[in-house]
């Protein structure tokens, strides 16, 4: 009979998480087992390699995302569910410096063909229920565009916002991405 296991993935990816915010895509196993507190055997009997460690924490970072997307949505005002919705979509980026070393393992990603399918499930996934909030808020948007192109559009707000903070960071990245999202649902909303 197997033993259980006593480290779950989550734990291990969220290992992964971090180490990646702090040195990059550089980062080895050994580290993640470090911050993890497992034996690097742990990390590679579980994800195979490094590749399949990023292919997991891909998958866990889409569903954790949509999860916290979803929760917002559930705001008595459906304008500020969506709004927040955009907002916690890049809320885990944390400082500057762990925003650019998540970009640079970013780069990396789209350079892998699997990774970049993965990251494609990520933002259709992402887009999908951008697109759900806003058809529950489009009555209070009539300057909006169609549901599918004001996903679009919010989407690439805050990955403008989020990519440009990341260079040029000044305060928190959830009141930069927040300023320009309002930006654009004010206009939305027909409010000068």
């Amino acid at each position: 009979m197997a033993r259980p296991r006593s480290i779950t993935d989550e734990r291990l990816l969220t290992a992964a998480g971090t180490v990646i915010g702090m040195v990059g895509p550089g980062f080895t196993l050994a580290q993640v087992a470090a911050e993890a507190g497992v034996a690097v055997g742990t990390v590679a009997q579980r994800f195979g390699s490094k590749n399949g460690l990023l292919q997991a924490l891909s998958r866990l970072n889409t569903r954790s995302v949509v999860g916290l997307m979803r929760e917002c949505g559930e705001l008595a005002d459906p304008v500020e569910g969506l709004r927040a919705a955009v907002v916690v979509i890049y809320e885990g980026l944390g400082t500057a410096e762990t925003a650019a070393n998540h970009l640079g393992q970013l780069g990396v990603d789209i350079g892998d063909p699997g990774l970049r399918a993965l990251l494609g499930e990520h933002f259709a996934a992402v887009e999908a229920e951008l697109r759900r909030l806003t058809r529950v808020a489009a009555r209070d948007l009539p300057g909006a565009p169609g549901v599918v192109r004001a996903a679009r559009v919010l989407l690439g707000v805050a990955n403008g916002a989020a990519l440009d903070w990341s260079i040029r960071p000044r305060g928190r990245i959830v009141d930069r991405v927040g300023q320009d999202v309002d930006a654009v649902l004010t206009a939305w909303k027909g409010v000068s």
